[in-house]
């Protein structure tokens, strides 16, 4: 049984004409007979009354034809969900990531390697900026998701995030500098030395101006990379204090030293964020399912 041959049937017995269902089929009326007849032979029995001048179904053709249109509507369902997934797998995901993402909390190769191999046909494009121009570029359309670190300040109207780690901020100096016997500081007591820090954009640069302000000056920014191995090596060289999330700090050599930070005490938050309130392609969607399934909450 063939469902051509279920589709033919079908398209006589609403046509009530061989040559009518042809012509709705684009193919020759003998092939349309030609193939209703098998399917008679296959089942035993006459499905279609030829003998008057319209076609009409026999007693058997008419006990049959609701179930051939129920599997003809079943497979017409398939393929929509083929069609869907097809154009899922074929998508495209442009991801943003800031460039000192260093929490053990977020995997972001293993989360890509995972999506990657559930939808091995989607394209995944990565790009590398700071979080206020990812912001920027989910808002235009530029990006699909990015992976950003939240500053004091809230994000825009029409972005959704998702928390994905917390981590203190520290202060990391060698062992020369004058506040490596210290165990704490206060923002207050980095007044009068030199920092070593993200560029501005950062959220941890927007949370470090904003605590130096509460605390009355202006911060005495010494050098800015946004890779936090630099920071960590320039400090090493004894170039200032570097302020950075505590995971960051770990990975510094056994020499420097690192002080917690506190009055206030400042919380670096790297998130998840895509733009709500817009329809999101299916690769998008994925994406987001996947990384709830994956990523664990903050």
């Amino acid at each position: 049984m063939e469902l051509r041959q279920l589709q033919y049937l079908v398209d006589v017995i609403d046509e009530a004409s061989f040559t009518r269902a042809a012509a709705k089929a684009h193919v020759a009326q003998p092939g349309v007979s030609a193939q209703i007849r098998r399917l008679e032979r296959e089942l035993g029995h006459t499905l279609l009354d030829r003998t008057g001048g319209t076609v009409s179904p026999t007693d058997a053709g008419a006990a049959i034809v609701p179930y051939a249109r129920i599997v003809l509507n079943a497979v017409a369902d398939l393929r929509q969900t083929a069609d869907a997934l097809t154009g899922l797998v074929r998508g495209h995901l442009t991801v943003g990531m800031i460039a000192s993402i260093a929490s053990p909390q977020v995997d972001l190769p293993g989360l890509l390697t995972g999506f990657h191999r559930q939808y091995p046909g989607i394209e995944i494009t990565l790009t590398e900026a700071a979080s206020d121009q990812l912001l920027a570029a989910l808002t235009e359309g530029v990006l699909n998701v990015a992976f950003i670190s939240l500053g004091p300040e809230a994000v825009a109207g029409d972005i959704e995030t998702r928390v994905l780690a917390t981590e203190p901020l520290v202060v990391v100096v060698g062992p020369d500098h004058p506040l490596a016997a210290r165990k704490s500081v206060s923002f207050g007591a980095l007044r009068e030395h030199a920092l070593i820090s993200l560029p501005p954009g950062s959220g941890l640069r927007s949370h470090i101006d904003a605590a130096c302000a509460a605390a009355g000056f202006r911060p005495l920014i010494a050098f800015e990379a946004s890779d936090p191995r630099l920071l960590l090596q320039l400090a090493s060289r004894g170039l200032g204090a570097a302020l950075l999330p505590a995971s960051a700090a770990a990975a510094g050599p056994s020499p420097l030293r690192v002080l917690g930070l506190h009055r206030p005490q400042v919380t670096g938050r790297i998130a998840l964020a895509w733009r709500a309130g817009h329809p999101v392609s299916p690769a998008t969607r994925a994406f987001l399912d996947h990384a709830e399934r994956t990523l664990p909450p903050a």
